[in-house]
């Protein structure tokens, strides 16, 4: 079964507990980012931009992402799907690396569809999903949904 695309999902006005929220695709996890993102963050960790320490540790000659970089993916598909600023709450595991090359799907399904102050509101569970692996991302998110 394949994953919906925004064009063959529900209006957010029908969403139901069980629905698939649409795929977001990161074709291959770049170096270039993690050593971009660790300059912005002023993270000097050698193992988002040194191969050879990264092959020191067991990795193989693959850069580590950085975990927000990982959350950024979540994020992003999150937005596609209900809008910009429609998440309330995002609570993430980072169970496994993200490696440099890496082809990630950022997924995700609704568990409980709600009301509150005349506002709507759904759960979801949230992970990425790298092709051949367990989930090096998994959590729960709370996201409003547009009027």
């Amino acid at each position: 079964m394949s994953s919906p695309s925004l064009k063959d999902v529900p209006p957010l006005k029908n969403v139901k507990v069980g629905d698939a929220i649409p795929d977001w695709l990161m074709e291959s996890v770049r170096p270039e980012r993690m050593r971009t993102m660790a300059a912005i963050l002023r993270d000097p960790n050698p193992v988002h931009w040194d191969r050879e320490a990264c092959a020191k540790i067991g990795f193989g000659h693959r850069t580590i992402n950085q975990g927000p970089l990982g959350l950024s993916y979540m994020v992003n598909m999150l937005h596609a799907w209900a809008g910009p600023g429609c998440v309330k709450r995002l609570y993430m595991t980072f169970p496994m690396a993200v490696l440099d090359g890496d082809r990630i799907t950022a997924k995700g399904k609704i568990t409980a569809v709600r009301e509150e102050g005349g506002e709507r509101f759904v759960d979801c569970d949230v992970w990425l999903e790298r092709e051949g692996t367990n989930n090096p991302l998994e959590g729960r998110a709370t996201i409003k949904l547009p009027d």
